[in-house]
């Protein structure tokens, strides 16, 4: 039974009610977050009930030693920590002595909360019956600025309802936090220094081993319905922590609130001696600013983040509400300002998994930043590998591989692999293709070819080499083979000739050989400059293509499919259909060892090739592919279902692809793996918008140009979505009979639609019937 509680809505998450079972939940899917910080929605008032406290800035962390039982030539140093950063949202609350504590109030009720995604804010209400009996009604709202990247804003509000009563706000500011995830009880922060001053109070602290400064900040103002005061206080603080009390004797039926702003300079961005004073001015320029019109231009951002990144969906809520929750995320945990940072699996929602990086920025995110922003944030992600490719070789090195090979991180913060688990570390080595297909879905979509002389070029050689010494001559075979490695599927580990690793691998060769041949004859001095810095012969590249010409691919005859790895027909093939829902999920019923001798698939593996390459296979291929193969998967992995449901849409299956697309864009919302606690899957949202766009509208680039080949559920009306391509956007509306395009822009653009040539013209609407 998947949960069900988030209310069905166009443009808000909305929980009524307060249950303590749904709190931890609840912390993640009310995540906030503006790019360069994020918080969970942890309540601002002392709880003392189970839950998750976390806040997260972005590009600092801990590389916490890594813990096995038995250490492994190669194996990282270290598992690099998504740092739980000093909280600045705490405001205890006191009310005739007796701390506001929702776990121990006699009562909640009208408890609500929303996290407005449409203006960019989270906000809480409810009353309560303290164990004083005193009654009070609740109210806050808080949003981190996209206009102030360094600044958060929260507004409390009391109201008491039965009775006058004292009540104090003791805002604060907590170095004393911890990692949920630590490997060994590492202290990860140094206080250097607690300061306060006026209003306003900071906290100066340093991570161990990796030495980022950062300053946390806070101030706050008091007022009485809404007349602020002006009002002497009481400090409180030690070496981790810092707190301002003010005490106000308050009416029945007067209002009390407290405005805080709070939030991190780090020395990633300002100079280390002078974080405070940063800190200093930018609180003051907030505050006089003031919360109402910080929040203001909190909407207009959002309202232009969202005037090219919304997608419309008529007649389905839930369907509705779940893509925009998607869109949201992304845009909360990455906006591609700053090339330094990458978009890490659970954002700024949780500690699972480590890292800010993984192959599905280049497998899943980069096409939703491609379409929806301007095309320098996808450059940006594509620098960002380029910058660690020397880390990459070096990864390499570690592993015995030579002259300039380079294999990518599972998982990183700084180019270094820091992937706790050997079976990934070593083995899933397709992440590397990911890389290479990145840059070539780039100049598809973009056409700058500029990025492969001046910095993908070098990153495709590296990656050619590797793939070269990686495979194997197999006299039995007579082919090159590819031996034990773990694929997307990562429920088979250490298998032979994974089809979508040896593919992929094949693809990566020839691609680079091609660029080799185009920088030579196009740009010259770039070739110069390259071959001079990697030392490449012809030699070297015939020796490669020799091994893509040459890779093995294990088929079936009898079943008329590429197989996932040589010994996939060796188990025993029960489908999923067959398997006890009681023994679902798998990852949480199962022992490992039995999860490996099964058929069953976490996620698109081989059908990911064919998602990649699909011009390479036609339709007929496909379809028996996916009916081979869809029903041994289990979609135990986030981004499975986005896979599949474009593959379903694109065979004409469109209830299979709805509910596929529905799983996905739900997947947190209604916790289809249980787990939603932990955090949310950042990185698979991006698939969800491929679904939508890519699945039900087919958009494609074809023979240079954007193709569509447009469906729509029969549980929608409608949908709409635009896409930024090429500097022209394009407006497309899809309805049962008929879709709408219209471009915006200067000049005429030649599109695709269902395989047939059609110019647009600028701001004109055309109508293709279905």
């Amino acid at each position: 039974m998947n949960q069900d509680y988030i209310k069905a809505d166009h443009w808000s998450i909305i929980e009524e009610g307060f249950d303590v079972n749904q709190v931890k939940s609840s912390e993640s899917l009310f995540s906030i977050g503006n790019g360069a910080m994020g918080q969970r929605a942890n309540f601002e008032e002392h709880y003392s009930g189970p839950t998750f406290q976390g806040s997260y800035i972005a590009g600092v962390y801990y590389p916490d030693k890594t813990r096995v039982g038995w250490w492994k030539n190669g194996y990282p140093e270290y598992f690099a920590k998504v740092l739980n950063a000093p909280n600045w949202i705490g405001i205890n609350v006191s009310i005739n002595g007796e701390a506001l504590d929702v776990f121990k109030c006699k009562k909640i009720e009208k408890f609500r909360r929303e996290l407005n995604m449409k203006e960019g804010w989270l906000s809480r209400s409810f009353t309560a019956t303290l164990q004083n009996s005193i009654e009070i009604e609740v109210e806050s709202k808080r949003f981190l600025s996209l206009d102030f990247d360094e600044v958060g804003a929260i507004v409390y509000k009391v109201k008491l309802l039965n009775r006058d009563a004292q009540i104090n706000f003791s805002p604060y500011l907590d170095n004393g936090i911890t990692n949920e995830d630590s490997n060994w009880d590492d202290k990860f922060w140094d206080v250097l220094s607690v300061n306060h001053e006026d209003n306003q109070a900071f906290i100066v602290s340093r991570t161990m081993k990796t030495h980022f400064y950062v300053c946390t900040a806070m101030c706050s103002q008091i007022a009485i319905n809404g007349k602020v005061l002006n009002q002497e206080k009481q400090i409180s603080e030690n070496i981790n922590y810092v707190e301002f009390q003010y005490k106000n004797y308050v009416k029945k039926g007067d209002t009390i609130s407290l405005t805080k702003f709070g939030g991190y300079t780090t020395d990633r961005n300002h100079d280390k001696k002078e974080l405070i004073s940063v800190a200093k001015k930018t609180l003051h320029e907030v505050s006089k600013i003031g919360f109402q019109s910080l929040l203001d231009l909190q909407k207009a951002a959002w309202a232009k983040i969202w005037e090219m990144a919304d997608i419309t969906i008529d007649g389905d809520v839930k369907a509705q509400q779940g893509i925009r929750f998607n869109i949201f995320q992304l845009n909360q945990t990455y906006l591609g300002k700053d090339a330094r940072l990458n978009i890490g699996p659970k954002g700024f929602t949780g500690e699972k998994y480590g890292g800010s990086t993984y192959w599905d920025t280049e497998a899943y995110c980069i096409p939703f930043y491609l379409a929806t922003k301007d095309q320098k944030v996808a450059r940006n992600l594509l620098a960002y590998r380029f910058q660690q490719l020397d880390k990459a070789i070096e990864n390499a090195e570690k592993l015995g591989f030579k002259n300039g090979a380079a294999l990518y991180p599972m998982v990183t913060m700084n180019g270094e692999e820091c992937h706790n688990e050997w079976e990934i570390t070593f083995e899933e080595i397709h992440r590397n293709g990911a890389i290479a297909f990145a840059i070539y879905n780039y100049h598809r979509f973009t056409s700058d070819y500029s990025y492969i002389p001046e910095k993908g070029l070098e990153v495709l050689i590296g990656i050619a080499r590797f793939w070269h010494q990686r495979a194997t001559f197999s006299k039995a075979k007579n082919k090159y083979v590819i031996l034990g490695v773990t694929g997307p599927n990562e429920y088979e580990n250490n298998v032979n000739n994974n089809f979508y690793t040896n593919y992929i691998a094949k693809w990566c060769i020839k691609y680079t050989a091609e660029n080799i041949e185009l920088v030579e004859a196009d740009y010259p001095s770039d070739f110069t400059r390259i071959m001079n810095k990697v030392k490449l012969s012809k030699a070297e590249v015939t020796q490669w293509t020799t091994v893509a010409d040459n890779m093995y691919f294990p088929y079936s005859e009898a079943e008329q499919v590429y197989l996932q790895q040589d010994g996939f027909l060796d188990k025993e093939l029960i489908t999923v259909a067959d398997l006890d829902k009681s023994q679902r999920p798998i990852n949480q019923k199962w022992s490992w060892d039995r999860i490996l001798r099964s058929p069953y698939i976490k996620q698109a593996d081989t059908l990911q090739g064919f998602y990649f390459f699909e011009e390479d296979f036609t339709v007929e291929e496909l379809e028996r592919h996916f009916d081979f193969y869809e029903p041994f998967t289990v979609h135990e992995s986030s981004l499975s279902p986005c896979v599949h449901s474009i593959q379903a849409a694109k065979l004409g299956r469109m209830e299979q692809a709805y509910t596929f697309y529905l799983r996905t864009s739900r997947l947190d919302l209604d916790d289809y793996n249980h787990e939603v606690h932990e955090g949310l899957h950042i990185t698979s949202m991006a698939g969800t918008w491929m679904s939508i766009v890519e699945g039900f509208g087919g958009m494609r680039v074809k023979n240079n140009k954007l193709s569509f080949d447009p469906k729509i559920p029969k549980q929608w009306n409608a949908y709409s979505f635009k896409i930024n391509f090429r500097n022209q956007i394009l407006k497309v509306n899809v309805q049962k009979n008929k879709t709408h395009f219209e471009l915006v822009g200067n000049t005429a653009l030649d599109i695709l639609v269902n395989d047939k040539l059609i110019s647009i013209q600028p701001n004109t609407l055309i109508t293709v019937k279905s």
